[in-house]
């Protein structure tokens, strides 16, 4: 089964999730202070692939937040499974589960079946990555269907600070459709 992707240039949908702190959120709401948003969507806690590339994000935090753009990180686990993978996580910024399967698909990710119980318990999203202008347009989307396929963090930051750059007047990309 294919699923519709969402295009550049489209808005991106409400999607309700639960914080690590048990807050429920929209992923597109952004905190005070940033009219952007980076939504970091990951396997789950039994993909250490995952684990490493969220805590190499930390080191991004800082500079994301200084171009005004937010950040959160979401998976398709339960509230318990995000609490363990806590143990493994060395982050500040939020991260959030339970992305239903319903909302995977309104995202246009590719979705897979665990390979065993010890992988785990559900369907889970491959790695996606949105970044989310002002209006909550799409400005950039990575969909991978493998979690060895992410966006480089330095290449993606910097190329964010020169978007973000007024002087630059970067338009979003790939919006032709012929």
């Amino acid at each position: 089964m294919y699923t519709q992707k969402l295009q550049p240039d489209s808005s991106f949908p409400d999607v309700q999730v639960t914080l690590s702190t048990g807050e429920a959120v929209s992923l597109s709401n952004k905190r005070e202070g940033c009219d952007w948003k980076m939504v970091v969507v990951y396997r789950g806690k039994h993909c250490p692939i995952c684990t490493k590339y969220l805590n190499a994000l930390e080191d991004y935090k800082g500079r994301l937040l200084a171009l005004g753009v937010d950040l959160i990180a979401v998976s398709a686990d339960s509230q318990s499974q995000l609490k363990e993978h806590l143990e493994d996580l060395s982050i500040t910024f939020p991260i959030a589960s339970g992305l239903s399967e319903e909302d995977m698909k309104g995202l246009g990710l590719y979705i897979s079946v665990p390979r065993s119980e010890k992988e785990t318990d559900h369907n889970f999203a491959e790695p996606a990555l949105f970044i989310l202008n002002q209006d909550n347009t799409i400005q950039i989307s990575e969909l991978a269907n493998a979690p060895f396929v992410r966006p480089d963090l330095e290449q993606l930051v910097s190329g964010l600070e020169f978007i973000r750059d007024p002087e630059n007047d970067y338009p979003i990309r790939g919006t032709f459709s012929g």
